[in-house]
């Protein structure tokens, strides 16, 4: 294969360069490839037509999995942020601090380096487009782990598809258009950018992640497809919850096709490796092979996703990959198919290149953890132990019917005894209540979302999932939002916060304070805006629905380094005022 030709190539010619043998004049060595992948959000296993699935159409995504390897066994952690933190740097995420996915919980250790830093370091231009999810204030911010162009959201669910608020490299912009059209045309005009140097681009879907909107021509065509293909349980299945996902996902694939089609038409398809891959299982109960367990459980079906890698010239086609693989081995495996040098990362996953480019009979070693919340499954090749120690013959019973450790005692008590080292060497006792930074160097600005204050009665959140929520309720005095914070350096801080009200609040005084100073203002001009996000779902929603915010100049503090407090209240309040915040933004002045 010319991929493995060309690394025994460099090899080949790095021994004659030592031994003073070297020809005078040789071939110049092609650059390393570009990377593309492609992550999706709660798009399971099932939700592909090449695993079997015939209510959906997704010729796209299958194709790369004709063009190039599938992996038929490939593990992710239950829910979104630990899944993507080991995509970022190839260790397991209880180990890197990761405990929650919200409220700061998300966040994974600074220093570790990332899939950006590494090939960054390596020559690279480095983008990611979409969600993000482990961490929104520097240096947990995209933009400071490697990733120079950043375009999405940091917090994790995001409340609207439809033209929604954005980031774009720490400022807020508008999007244009449906999300995940917008960000795949994002991702297309930064691998089309001129620049010599290869890309890696992380295009990160948020879909098919609730709430359900999709544009109309993607809903018609589910809208009355015969569903031919239900869960194993159907009684629990929302077929109007699966319609919607499944038209997600269609258009998802439609995403998956455009960026194609501009590699082939810029002649970089067959220097460009293509990662397609899912965060978790399902958000819901349907059709996934029969396997047991959805989004948030450490079964098969909450953890097992699709992996499909496409290179032409280079990874077979059609290859179907026998090997174990997990999220934690993209990144090393990765690393090995550019053939770029790492020498800094200590990684839990291992380089899996050799099964991707087609090595016979290549398996990996070791064990595969999924852990949440608590729960810790392991995956051998042939056997599940589950969170509960039962263990399943998953060659003959994929889907943990019958729980089979009385007759497969050795492998029953070697798994065991992994899981308990596991949880020794990998989960911290305690998980590390961090504050949230103000004022890394470099940063220039922080923002503080809701979803990372502490809100304290009456006042509460608009809704009981943080991630794209707003605090509401403050009609009196009796409120108080703070935010724990850990200043990184001196300085004055200039302080605004975004909120919203009617006209019954003009002249509400509103103030923020730390430890040691004090600053605030009065409203002068009410916002009172719309409440929307309904009339665009497919399906009624759990989460928060949206709301446009103003900004209001708070004043200037004067921020020492060290751990602080900051403090926002409202009052006396106007007769029948009210005002709602979604966020603080700090900017250091000098």
């Amino acid at each position: 294969m010319e991929h493995t030709l060309l690394m025994a190539a460099r090899c080949f010619i790095l021994i004659l360069a030592l031994s003073g043998c070297a020809p005078e004049e040789s071939e110049p060595i092609p650059p390393p490839p570009n990377i593309l992948i492609v992550l999706t959000d709660d798009q399971g296993w099932g939700d592909l037509g090449i695993n079997g699935n015939s209510n959906i159409r997704t010729p796209n995504l299958d194709s790369l999995a004709i063009s190039g390897a599938r992996f038929e066994q490939f593990y992710v952690q239950p829910v979104c942020s630990p899944t993507r933190a080991e995509i970022l740097t190839g260790r397991y995420a209880a180990a890197l601090g990761v405990y929650s996915t919200s409220a700061g919980g998300e966040r994974m250790d600074p220093g570790v380096p990332t899939l950006g830093d590494v090939f960054r370091d390596a020559g690279y231009r480095t983008g990611l487009f979409g969600k993000w999810h482990n961490g929104s204030q520097p240096p947990y911010h995209p933009n400071f782990r490697g990733f120079d162009e950043f375009y999405g959201f940091a917090s994790g669910h995001w409340a609207h598809y439809f033209s929604p608020e954005l980031e774009h490299n720490g400022k807020f912009v508008r999007g244009e258009g449906y999300l995940a059209d917008d960000l795949t045309a994002r991702a297309i005009q930064f691998m089309g950018a001129p620049d010599p140097r290869p890309f890696l681009a992380v295009l990160s879907h948020n879909t098919p992640h609730s709430p359900m909107q999709v544009p109309d021509p993607y809903w018609d065509a589910l809208q009355n497809r015969p569903l031919e293909m239900r869960h194993r349980e159907p009684q629990l299945e929302d077929t109007l919850f699966t319609r919607a996902a499944l038209a997600m996902v269609e258009n998802i694939d439609a995403n998956v096709g455009q960026v194609v089609e501009f590699l082939e038409k810029s002649g970089t398809r067959r220097e460009t490796i293509v990662v397609f891959l899912s965060d978790n299982g399902p958000n819901s109960f349907r059709w996934n092979g029969g396997m047991k367990g959805r989004k948030g459980s450490t079964d098969e079906g909450g953890v097992r996703s699709p992996l499909l890698i496409s290179w032409p010239g280079s990874i077979p086609a059609g290859l179907r990959v026998r090997s174990l693989g997990g999220s934690v081995d993209l990144l090393p495996t990765l690393v090995g198919l550019s053939g770029i040098q790492e020498t800094r990362s200590s990684w839990d996953g291992q380089d899996l290149s050799a099964a991707v480019l087609g090595k016979p009979n290549f398996q990996r070693d070791g064990y595969l953890y999924n852990y949440w919340n608590g729960a810790l499954s392991l995956r051998s090749r042939d056997f599940r132990l589950d969170a509960e120690n039962r263990l399943f013959d998953m060659r003959r019973d994929p889907g943990q019917t019958t729980d089979v450790s009385g007759e497969h005692p050795q492998a029953y008590d070697s798994l065991v005894e992994a899981k308990a080292a596991w949880l020794t060497s990998e989960v911290p006792k305690d998980f590390p209540e961090r504050p949230f930074t103000v004022g890394y160097p470099g940063a220039g600005r922080t923002v503080l979302p809701a979803r990372d204050a502490t809100v304290l009665p009456p006042l509460r959140r608009s809704n009981k999932y943080p991630n794209a929520s707003y605090i509401t309720g403050w009609e009196n005095e009796a409120g108080l939002v703070y935010w724990p914070v850990e200043v990184l350096s001196d300085g004055t801080y200039e302080i605004s916060c975004y909120y919203a009200c009617p006209e019954t609040a003009i002249g509400l005084p509103v103030r923020i304070a730390s430890g040691g100073d004090m600053t605030g203002t009065q409203i002068r001009s009410a916002f009172d805006s719309e409440i929307y996000g309904a009339e665009q779902d497919r399906v009624p929603r759990i989460e928060s629905y949206a709301r446009d915010f103003r900004k209001l100049p708070l004043g200037r503090l004067e921020l020492r380094q060290g751990t602080d407090t900051l403090r926002l209240r409202a009052g006396p309040f106007p007769d029948r005022a009210r005002w709602d915040v979604q966020r603080l933004v700090l900017e250091k002045i000098d």
